[in-house]
């Protein structure tokens, strides 16, 4: 019996009250085309209904696409995601109570899946400790109509972990380049391979189906063995796709340079507009060491890659993202999470076994909000949930922790003239509260593992020094009262020996990191003497 059938047929096999698992990263491996036919069956038939739906990661292009197809009132009963602002219908069924919302750790979901598949009971992890996943704070809960406990704190050997329970997954949702008649999946045109292999195997085994969106069908028997991702075993349906359903990232149809058939020249990197979010680039590329294993966060952390482009120290840096890329140079907004001319792409739920561990020597994210306790919110505004992604992981293991962004916001202008910060005009919205909406990062919980943080903006540094905020830096040309304390809801701890920031930074030529990093080599060998 053939395997491939449409996907107005497969939309049909899926039952009320399924749980549905999806795979993607922006649109990476997401099944379009399964996606649009169970929106376009729920519109006809009102069925299914009352589904689970979970995914790791984003899963959209922040418009239309993904899982904002499956924004209908009853077509879902839960959802369990790392992010929600990809998809803002989604956002939107949430904030008005219309489902149950689960908020967890990117790189959690897509390890559960493997626990799942193995039957095992659950996933135990430090990851989410003190944060809004803990069951302490808020369980991870972001709908006022969810109420059961996914999330337990335990207790094994005397030490306290988080547990993330198992439970069936009834159909598993997955996208290749290339299926053979047999089910047989590649991923050669994928810019990532996510977790596809995982989701495959936790449906399989608790008795549900696989469906796969393919650009095109192969014989059996013609398909390298060794570029087979996902056996035929494990695939029950095949649908093809029409190409405006297959983009490979969310506003990227194809780019070869993402998913390894090409590299593409990157000699000339076009330097950054000397401004306020260059100087904080400049700033956090001061805490590198050469050999680097580097994550750097969407928005101003990717222009950390860009200044060190334009120094010349790229080669003492390893760029990962992750979704799976090691290596080259990741990619901007539109293509977050993918990287031209990567060395090694691996798969997603691997990317955070590595990064849960410790394997990140240096991470630069962004900060929205901080409080006097240095605990960061990039995932709850004003009641809206963005979502935490890998953020929760990223931010709790990696050696050393750098928290990048504007020190104001909403209609913030800053000029940088002869070597100083101006301000032209005030944000309009604190970033510094007292207590911040919601804790995605702890800084009760870094303190307590003696994680290295700063805390860098245009005019001010900051570290986490015994659990509390201190500032250790400010910019030439700003006022410490008028510019930064009258700026927060809170007063920091202020280090004795205040430094101002690197005068050289705020010149339009700088030219200082190599020896910046060559200081900090020095420094890493007199800690380990």
């Amino acid at each position: 019996m053939t395997k491939v059938i449409t996907a107005a047929e497969a939309a049909k096999l899926i039952k009320d009250n399924s749980t549905v698992a999806v795979t993607g990263f922006g649109m990476s491996c997401v099944n379009e085309e399964m996606l649009i036919a169970i929106e376009n069956r729920f519109k006809e038939e009102a069925q299914p209904k009352s589904l689970t739906v979970m995914h790791a990661s984003a899963v959209g292009d922040r418009r239309t696409k993904g899982m904002s197809h499956m924004a209908h009132e009853g077509l879902i009963k839960r959802w369990i995601g790392g992010i929600v602002n990809a998809s803002p219908q989604i956002s939107d069924l949430i904030m008005e109570n219309k489902c149950e919302a689960y908020n967890l750790p990117q790189g959690v979901i897509a390890q559960l899946y493997r626990e799942i598949a193995a039957k095992r009971p659950g996933l135990f992890t430090k990851v989410g400790m003190r944060t809004f996943v803990d069951p302490r704070l808020e369980g991870g809960k972001i709908s006022d109509c969810t109420t059961e406990e996914l999330v337990e704190l335990v207790e094994i050997a005397g030490d306290e972990w988080l547990f993330y329970k198992s439970f069936p997954v009834d159909v598993g949702l997955i996208r290749g380049t290339v299926a053979d008649e047999k089910g047989n999946l590649t991923l050669e045109k994928e810019g990532l391979h996510m977790e596809v292999l995982p989701v495959a195997q936790a449906a399989k085994n608790s008795g549900g189906i696989v469906i796969a969106q393919v650009e095109s069908l192969a014989a059996a028997g013609t398909l390298n063995p060794k570029d087979v991702r996902v056996p035929g075993i494990l695939v029950d349906y095949i649908v093809v796709s029409q190409p405006e359903n297959h983009f490979q990232t969310e506003n990227t149809q194809y780019e070869p340079a993402f998913s390894g058939q090409i590299k593409v020249p990157l000699d000339s990197v076009a330097p950054l507009k000397l401004n306020e979010r260059k100087i904080i680039a400049r700033r956090a590329a001061a805490e590198l060491v050469p050999e680097t294993i580097l994550n750097l966060g969407v928005g101003i952390p990717v222009n950390v890659a860009t200044v060190a482009a334009e120094e010349g120290v790229s080669d003492q840096l390893n760029l990962t993202t992750e979704a799976g890329s090691v290596g080259g140079v990741p990619a901007g907004l539109k293509d977050f999470g993918h990287a031209y001319n990567s060395e090694a792409i691996v798969d997603h739920h691997s990317q955070f076994d590595f990064y849960d561990g410790g394997g990140l020597d240096l991470s630069v994210l962004g900060l929205a909000q901080t409080d006097q306790f240095g605990n960061v919110n990039v995932s709850k505004f004003s009641g809206r949930v963005a979502g935490c992604g890998g953020f929760i992981n990223i931010s709790q293991a990696a050696k050393k922790l750098v928290f990048a962004g504007t020190f104001t916001a909403g209609g913030l202008k800053e000029e940088v003239k002869e070597g100083k910060l101006i301000i032209v005009q005030e944000g309009r919205v604190k970033k510094f509260l007292k207590n911040v909406e919601q804790i995605t990062f702890s800084g009760q919980y870094a303190s307590s593992t003696d994680q290295e943080v700063i805390y860098v903006t245009e005019r001010a540094v900051f570290d986490l020094q015994d659990g509390m905020l201190r500032l250790i830096e400010i910019a030439p040309g700003i006022d410490l009262e008028q510019d930064i304390l009258a700026q927060m809801d809170f007063t920091p701890l202020i280090a004795n020996n205040l430094k101002e920031m690197d005068k050289t930074m705020f010149e339009e030529k700088w030219g200082g990191l190599k020896d910046i990093i060559l200081a900090n080599t020095e420094k890493e060998l007199l800690l380990h003497v």
